[in-house]
């Protein structure tokens, strides 16, 4: 069966501004590998994206993808009123929502979430570091803390799925 035909709307609307904004299924799973390869010998890039996909199936996680698109892209077209205008172009450190919006997407696999997303936030490696370049004249204020936040939660699946795999080996 096709892929496609068990994507909701929501969900094709939410991978295609993920890929309208430059985000792909494999940056994502990049993430998700600098997250676990050292904890999994045998960790795949299959792997990673497999656990991306059952993220991106979430229906939270989409509704967070096309808010925080959504704001990212009326920052860039000047389209919010002052001072929110302002606080969303250049993502003011005190802001805090765009961290809520992942949190809401971390969330969905646990506690271990919150410590992968706080730690590739603050290493920003692969798509992050792109995304966190304000030289671009693009606006992510959300969008890097919610592909943060996919692939902390991907992280999360993956470590559970082991846990449980490790559990029922005993």
């Amino acid at each position: 069966m096709d892929n496609n035909t068990t994507r909701t709307k929501l969900e094709m609307k939410a991978r295609e501004w993920l890929s309208e904004r430059g985000v792909t299924i494999e940056n994502i799973a990049d993430l998700v590998y600098y997250l676990q390869a050292d904890y999994h010998d045998n960790l795949s890039m299959e792997d990673c994206q497999f656990n991306v996909e059952q993220v991106l199936g979430k229906r939270e996680v989409q509704n967070a993808i096309l808010t925080g698109i959504q704001l990212d892209k009326l920052a860039e077209e000047k389209k919010l009123d002052t001072p929110l205008q302002q606080t969303i172009e250049t993502d003011e450190s005190l802001y805090g929502i765009d961290e809520i919006v992942a949190f809401s997407i971390v969330n969905v696999y646990g506690s271990i979430g919150f410590t992968n997303y706080g730690y590739i936030d603050k290493q920003k490696p692969g798509i992050l570091k792109h995304l966190n370049d304000k030289s671009t004249g693009e606006c992510h204020t959300f969008l890097d803390d919610i592909v943060g936040a996919i692939a902390a939660a991907a992280s999360s699946r993956l470590a559970h799925a082991s846990a449980d795999d490790e559990l029922l080996d005993d």
